[in-house]
C-alpha cells in the first residue's frame, strides 16, 4: 500500500467520522449559531464538533504533520512538508437552515501540491475521493467529467464571498455575463462540492474568488484525478492561497476563462 493511499484512507475514516457528527447536529443549531465577523460568516457547534473529530483522527495517525483548519487556523509546524487542509462544514450557511449543501473537505498538500482528498456530503451519503496517480471516486465507483465543449451547451456553478458587500470585485457580473452565455449558472453555496460535481460530470465548469485553501484542496485534485482542469482564471497555473479559482471538464476551459476575462463590468447590466 502506498503512502498515498494510507493518507487517503486516513482521511476518509475522518470525514466519515466528521460526517456523522454533521448528521447528529443537524436540525438542532438554530441556537448556536453566530457570525464571525462579516455578515453571513457563520459558525456553530457542529463546525467545532466536527472540526474537533477532524484534528483527534488526524493527529493520531500524522502527529508530525501541519494543519489548516477553518476554525483552528494554522496547527503544528507550519513547515513541514504535509500540509492538511480541512473544512469541517463548507455550507455552513446551508447547514444552519437545513438546505442540503454541506460536506466535510479534508485535502492534503504535500510540498505545496494538493495530492490527496476526501469529501463527505452526509445528508445524501456520497463520499469523493482521490489521490494524485489513484483516480477518483464517488462511493467508490470511478468518476469522469463531462464531455461538454461549448459554453452554450454547458451548466456552471459559482459562488460569492462573505465580503461581496464590501467590493465592487463580488463576482455578480460574471455571473450575469456567464449565464447569458450558458445554459445556467448555478450556486449551491459549497465550493467542495461544486468541485466534486464538476469531477463527476452533474455540472461543466466552476469558477469563484475570495475562497480559502480548505475550501478546495480536496475538490482539485479530486477534478484532476477525474480528468478536469485547474487553474487561475486566466489559464495561469492555480495558486492555491490567491482565493481565485478556475475549474472546467477541461474541454471549456479555455473558453469559460477567455469569458471571464472578457466579463463587461456591473454598470454594463444596469
Amino acid at each position: 500500500m502506498t503512502n498515498l493511499q494510507i493518507f487517503l484512507d486516513i482521511a476518509t475514516e475522518a470525514a466519515l467520522a466528521a460526517g456523522a457528527v454533521l448528521q447528529g447536529y443537524l436540525g438542532k443549531v438554530e441556537d448556536a449559531v453566530t457570525e464571525k465577523g462579516r455578515p453571513g460568516d457563520l459558525v456553530t457547534a457542529a463546525d467545532k464538533a466536527s472540526e474537533a473529530v477532524i484534528l483527534e483522527v488526524l493527529r493520531r495517525h500524522f502527529p508530525q504533520h501541519s494543519i489548516l483548519a477553518e476554525e483552528s487556523g494554522k496547527l503544528g509546524n507550519q513547515d513541514n512538508e504535509y500540509l492538511w487542509a480541512i473544512d469541517p462544514l463548507d455550507g455552513t450557511t446551508n447547514y444552519a437552515h437545513q438546505y442540503p449543501a454541506f460536506c466535510v473537505s479534508i485535502g492534503l498538500l504535500i510540498n505545496g501540491v494538493p495530492q490527496v482528498g476526501a469529501i463527505y456530503d452526509p445528508f445524501h451519503d456520497e463520499l469523493f475521493r482521490a489521490a494524485a496517480s489513484l483516480g477518483a471516486t464517488r462511493n467508490r465507483h470511478p468518476i469522469k467529467v463531462s464531455n461538454t465543449s461549448a459554453l452554450n451547451k454547458s451548466l456552471l456553478v459559482t459562488g460569492f464571498a462573505y465580503d461581496r458587500r464590501e467590493t465592487s470585485d463580488n463576482n455578480y457580473a460574471e455571473f450575469c455575463h456567464l449565464t447569458h452565455l450558458t445554459q445556467g449558472v448555478r450556486r449551491s453555496g459549497s465550493a467542495a462540492l461544486d468541485l466534486a460535481h464538476v469531477a463527476c460530470g452533474r455540472v461543466d465548469g466552476y469558477w469563484e474568488r475570495g475562497i480559502a485553501p480548505w475550501d478546495v484542496v480536496a475538490g482539485v485534485i479530486l477534478l484532476q484525478e477525474a480528468g478536469g482542469k485547474v487553474t487561475a482564471y486566466d489559464g495561469t497555473p492555480l495558486k492555491i492561497e490567491s482565493g481565485r479559482i478556475l475549474a472546467t471538464n477541461g474541454y471549456l476551459h479555455n473558453n469559460l476563462s477567455q469569458a471571464l476575462m472578457q466579463t463587461p463590468p456591473l454598470s454594463a447590466w444596469e
